[in-house]
């Protein structure tokens, strides 16, 4: 692949939501977890942890334990009943509808150890620095294959939760989720002025 054609995919692709029920193949998800162990991070201490969701009934675990953490949050925060499950609603759908989801956690346990806080918290900042890179690279990989991918960071408002419903260990901590699988809709949308971005200096 050249520079132009690795420009464009990064420039055509687009968070995709709606699916159209084609199973993602196993081999594909396995090639999309493999670019994502392939990203630069911090020490190369390679941070991420993966958990793939096949199986229908295991996605729909994970979405009502998510969903019914959002809808008290909501509900919390005064949002109208009919409003919250109206959210929680789509958002479970979203989940169970996909044809495959891979969960993405970090794990501080390879990372360097500090006695201060400061430090301990440039250390976790470097670590989900690496585990963002790391999900860049399925994204990517996956438009390229033609599957369309949404990030959806719904899991750092529950990480308990997703780690309970998951049976992960205890070090892995929750911080994403991205759906995949064969597009029904076709997203465009256009950037923002990069000049309005940028500061460059000769």
């Amino acid at each position: 692949m050249d520079a132009a054609e690795t420009l464009r995919l990064i420039k055509t692709r687009r968070s995709v939501r709606r699916y159209d029920g084609r199973p993602v193949p196993t081999h594909l998800v396995w090639e999309l977890l493999e670019a994502a162990h392939w990203a630069p991070s911090a020490h190369n201490r390679q941070p991420w942890r993966f958990a793939v969701l096949m199986d229908v009934e295991r996605r729909r675990a994970l979405a009502e334990a998510m969903g019914a953490h959002f809808r008290r949050d909501l509900l919390a925060a005064g949002v109208p009943e009919e409003e919250a499950e109206r959210q929680v609603a789509r958002s479970v759908a979203r989940i169970v509808d996909a044809p495959a989801v891979i969960v993405v956690f970090l794990s501080m346990a390879d990372m360097d150890q500090y006695a201060d806080a400061k430090h301990r918290a440039l250390e976790r900042t470097m670590a989900v620095q690496s585990v963002a890179l790391a999900v860049q690279n399925i994204l990517l990989l996956a438009h390229a294959h033609g599957l369309g991918a949404c990030w959806m960071c719904a899991p750092l408002f529950c990480p308990e939760v997703v780690r309970e419903t998951l049976e992960v260990p205890a070090d892995w901590e929750a911080q994403a989720l991205v759906t995949l699988g064969y597009p029904a809709e076709v997203r465009t949308r256009e950037r923002d002025s990069l000049a309005d971005r940028v500061r460059w200096y000769e």
